[in-house]
C-alpha cells in the first residue's frame, strides 16, 4: 500500500493538560473520552501528579520545553482538529500553550481552567493566574469553570443563577470568547450549566441531577467531550448538549461501581462506538 492509497483520517483531539495516575481525571478521562466518542487522542503533559480517588498527594511540574517539545511533536506530525486545555499550573506553562496555539492556529480550543481539584485541592499556581486569563482567555473557543473556579476568576462567592449570569458576563468581559459555566455545586434537585457567547446569546441547559458517589474526573470529561465533538463537526451548543449526555450517561453507569475508597471515576466506557473515519484533506 502506497501513501496516494490511503483515504481517510481519524478526527484528531489533543489533551494538553496534567496527569491523574488515578486514572479518573487528567489526560487519562480525556483519552477514555476521546476514544469512546470515536476520535482519535494525543496528549502533552503538563504536570504530574500522584492522586487517587481520595485526593492529590503531590504535583510535579514538566519542564515547559519538554512540554514544547510534546506539543511540537503531536501538531508537526499528526495536527489536530479540536484541543482541549486543562491543568497549567505556572506563568511558564501557560504562556508555552499560549504561544503553541498561536504557532499552529490551533482551533476549537476547549480551556478548562483547572484550579480546584474534586476533592478541594488547588491545582494551579496563584501567579498563574493573571497570565492565564489574559493570554488563555481570548485565545480559547470556550472556557469551562465550574462554580468554585469560577469565584476564584471573578472574585466573588457564587450561589444563585443570577450569580451565573454575571460571572459569565465578567469573564467574558476578561476577554473570554465564549464560557460555559457548570452550575453542578448549586444545591437543589436539577443541575443547570449556563453557556454565554460574546455576542450575548445565552443558552441555559437543565437537567435532573444525578446523585452519584462517583465524580471524580466530571469537569476534565465534559471539556474532552466537547472537544471531540467539535472535532466530529459540531457547533459549540451542540458539542456542549452533546458532551453534557455523555457526562450524564457516563454518571449513571458508574454509580453503583465502587472504584477506590473516595470519590470514584465516571464510566467512560458505557456505550463506545466505533474509531470515526473522515475523508483524508
Amino acid at each position: 500500500m502506497t501513501v496516494d492509497s490511503f483515504k481517510f483520517e481519524y478526527p484528531r483531539v489533543l489533551s494538553i493538560a496534567g496527569s491523574d495516575s488515578g486514572g479518573g481525571a487528567g489526560i487519562q478521562a480525556d483519552l477514555k473520552t476521546f476514544a469512546a466518542l470515536g476520535c482519535f487522542g494525543m496528549t502533552a503533559i503538563t504536570a504530574l501528579t500522584a492522586q487517587n480517588t481520595c485526593g492529590v498527594r503531590a504535583i510535579h511540574a514538566v519542564p515547559p520545553q519538554m512540554l514544547r517539545d510534546q506539543i511540537d511533536a503531536v501538531m508537526d506530525d499528526i495536527g489536530a482538529d479540536a484541543v482541549k486545555i486543562g491543568m497549567l499550573h505556572s506563568p511558564e506553562i501557560v504562556l508555552t500553550v499560549a504561544e503553541a496555539i498561536d504557532r499552529y492556529a490551533m482551533t476549537n480550543v476547549v480551556f478548562d481552567p483547572v484550579m480546584v481539584a474534586t476533592s478541594g485541592a488547588v491545582l494551579i499556581d496563584n501567579a498563574a493566574l493573571d497570565v492565564l486569563v489574559r493570554e488563555l482567555f481570548p485565545r480559547a473557543t470556550v472556557i469551562t469553570p465550574n462554580l468554585d473556579e469560577a469565584a476564584l476568576l471573578v472574585g466573588r462567592a457564587l450561589t444563585t443563577s443570577q450569580d451565573m449570569e454575571q460571572a459569565a458576563l465578567a469573564l467574558l468581559d476578561k476577554g473570554a470568547r465564549a464560557v460555559l459555566i457548570k452550575g453542578g455545586h448549586l444545591s437543589g434537585d436539577s443541575v443547570i450549566d449556563l453557556l454565554m457567547m460574546k455576542s450575548g446569546e445565552k443558552f441555559w441547559m437543565q437537567a435532573p441531577r444525578i446523585h452519584s458517589p462517583n465524580t471524580h474526573g466530571t469537569g476534565c470529561t465534559l471539556s474532552s467531550a466537547m472537544a471531540a465533538h467539535l472535532a466530529l463537526g459540531a457547533s459549540l451548543v451542540e458539542a456542549v448538549q452533546h458532551a453534557r449526555v455523555f457526562v450524564r450517561e457516563a454518571l449513571q453507569a458508574g454509580a453503583q461501581v465502587r472504584t477506590g475508597k473516595g470519590s470514584g471515576p465516571l464510566n467512560h466506557g458505557h456505550a463506545p462506538v466505533a474509531m470515526r473515519l473522515k475523508p483524508l484533506r
